[in-house]
């Protein structure tokens, strides 16, 4: 029996602080080298209380099972302009040596029926407790900005509708969910157009040196 939620969290809490320093850091290197980073924005979070246990209820996960067979208790999102730039990201994740991919699920490519698409990565993530060292399990989501934005409106009528959709809104989101992968392959379609044009906003007149992709600190 879990007594103490706070204790038992602890662990993940130091892996997401520790991973979005990490992933923010591979965009500052892009930077510094005067180069377009693949990432645009990272965010992490540790899934709340309440949710673990509704998760719990539902897949019936046992607490014993818990730090098993749960993958998405430590969750990071890197967001990318471009549709490209995701599996970009995803070669440079699985070339680190501070974690170890143990899944990868393509939803973008093969969305789910509600329209869904992201890039799911779960990693084994080594944790330096005071008491020694802590592998634990996170996710982490490699998505464009406009399958955030789908995602993010899906995900809040999910909370409301408890998975149990009207027919008509169902067909609505999958509508709208082909338009957002619509816009996506029009952007990467004029996508030298767009680097091309961020980059001269950049350097342009009055504007400070910077490269783009300017938000560091959000999530």
């Amino acid at each position: 029996m879990i007594e103490n939620w706070n204790h038992f969290l602890l662990p993940y809490n130091q892996a997401v602080d520790e991973l979005k320093v990490k992933l923010r850091g591979m965009r500052k290197q892009f930077q510094n080298k005067n180069q377009r980073s693949p990432i645009e924005f990272v965010t992490g979070r540790v899934k709340p209380v309440d949710s673990i246990k509704e998760k719990m209820n539902r897949r019936h996960v046992s607490e014993e099972r818990l730090e098993q067979d749960m993958q998405d208790i430590a969750g990071l999102r890197i967001m990318c302009q471009f549709v490209e730039d995701i599996y970009q990201v995803v070669d440079l994740l699985r070339k680190r040596s501070d974690m170890t991919i143990l899944e990868e699920r393509d939803y973008i490519h093969n969305e789910k029926p509600s329209g869904y698409r992201s890039y799911h990565i779960v990693i084994e993530y080594p944790v330096q407790m005071v008491t020694g060292e802590k592998k634990i399990l996170a996710e982490v989501q490699v998505r464009t900005l406009a399958m955030n934005f789908w995602a993010t409106i899906e995900h809040s009528l999910n909370y409301k509708y408890q998975g149990e959709f009207p027919e008509e809104l169902s067909a609505r989101l999958q509508r709208a969910a082909e338009a957002a992968f619509k816009l996506d392959t029009e952007m990467s379609e004029i996508r030298e157009e767009i680097e091309e044009a961020q980059h001269l906003f950049s350097y342009g007149k009055g504007s400070d040196p910077q490269p783009p992709n300017k938000r560091d600190d959000q999530g």
